[in-house]
């Protein structure tokens, strides 16, 4: 093979060693570079898969308009604490339809480390989970629980906090009647100027938002809401959370009273470390799709009372410029009673008379 050896130029001093002795030093040179590498990119051949069950299980992957319900990886660190191991297993519970959880400790997965988060990404693309729940625990950092999101299968932005005075949902006594169903949409209240001003109280928010709020629906069930998540900050790095079902009592009018039942888990969430994504990277993600322009209509405006209205517009009749036709009724009614009037009947025919006569 010297077929691309007058293109490269002249051949080094001294030949390189090839495991094959056919090959030559140009030859070798273009088989290596970025342009051979590009080439064999174009020709390679993308199978697409035969199977229905596969197929549309890559359509559920591909990116869409309207997204649905986000699936939540949780994971276990090097070492976790019991209280920790609970904290994972009833936020799983709490997911338990849109969620996967692993139970093996995986040891090289550091999220806030540069090349920590190698594993951490490839679990995400392999359960297709864009959201991920990552415990651990170390004298450093005690009962230490990271909240995280990744934008096409990367890390997008991470939350870690603490865990303190956990009550898990056995602690709670309560009628069994009211607890929350699964697959329940629920409510939110944020209470604190905290989740206002501080970043990282409100970094929280938005990701307690994203873990727990579920599908995006048009249209909701009113009967179908029965629990609420209520977070309240305490102090600028401490936000208690819980969660609570709703119980519908009797108050004399249509609208019902609402009384909270605390369900559990309860605790207090301490914020240690927070990495927001870069600015290219968030105006990425936030990209939508450009809707169809609608088409104006002219002369229509909405209001609020009256709903829509509309004007027509009526060009203005010019009636002395508009000529009269003359075969009008009218004028040879007027026509024939000249006649009679003038007394010359005798040149109307016979029908003509006598209709007059009747008239």
């Amino acid at each position: 093979m010297h077929c691309f050896s007058s293109l490269l130029g002249p051949r080094p001093a001294q030949k390189p060693q090839f495991l094959n002795p056919n090959i030559c030093s140009g030859c070798f040179f273009f088989l290596s570079s970025p342009f051979f590498s590009l080439v064999f990119v174009i020709m390679m051949k993308f199978k697409t898969p035969q199977k229905g069950r596969i197929r549309r299980e890559l359509e559920k992957r591909a990116p869409k308009l309207v997204e649905t319900g986000k699936k939540t990886l949780i994971l276990h660190g090097t070492k976790t604490s019991q209280v920790l191991n609970d904290v994972m297993t009833e936020i799983y519970h709490l997911k338990r339809d849109n969620s996967v959880k692993y139970t093996r400790k995986n040891d090289n997965i550091r999220p806030f480390e540069s090349g920590g988060e190698t594993s951490l990404e490839f679990f995400s693309l392999k359960t297709d989970c864009s959201l991920f729940v990552y415990g651990s625990h170390s004298k450093k950092r005690p009962n230490n629980l990271v909240l995280g999101r990744t934008y096409d299968h990367h890390i997008y932005d991470l939350v870690e906090v603490g865990v303190e005075e956990f009550k898990s949902m056995k602690s709670f006594k309560y009628d069994k009647n009211l607890a929350p169903k699964i697959g329940s949409k629920p409510f939110f209240a944020f209470m604190g100027e905290g989740f206002e001003s501080v970043e990282e109280l409100k970094h929280l928010k938005e990701v307690l938002l994203d873990l727990f709020h579920g599908e995006v629906v048009t249209n909701l069930n009113l009967a179908g809401l029965d629990r609420v998540y209520v977070c309240v900050a305490v102090s600028p790095n401490r936000v208690f959370f819980t969660h609570c079902a709703l119980r519908l009592k009797k108050s004399g009018t249509v609208v019902p009273r609402i009384e909270l039942v605390e369900v559990g888990p309860s605790m207090d969430l301490v914020t240690r470390r927070h990495r927001l994504p870069d600015d290219s990277l968030r105006k990425e993600a936030m990209k939508t799709s450009l809707e169809k322009a609608k088409k104006k209509e002219k002369n229509v405006v909405k209001d609020a009372i009256q709903g829509k209205l509309g004007k027509i517009y009526i060009p203005d009749q010019k009636v002395g410029s508009v000529p009269l036709s003359h075969n009008a009724k009218g004028v040879k009614r007027e026509r024939r009673e000249a006649k009679l009037k003038h007394g010359t009947t005798e040149e109307l025919p016979e029908e003509k008379k006598q209709k007059l006569d009747s008239e």
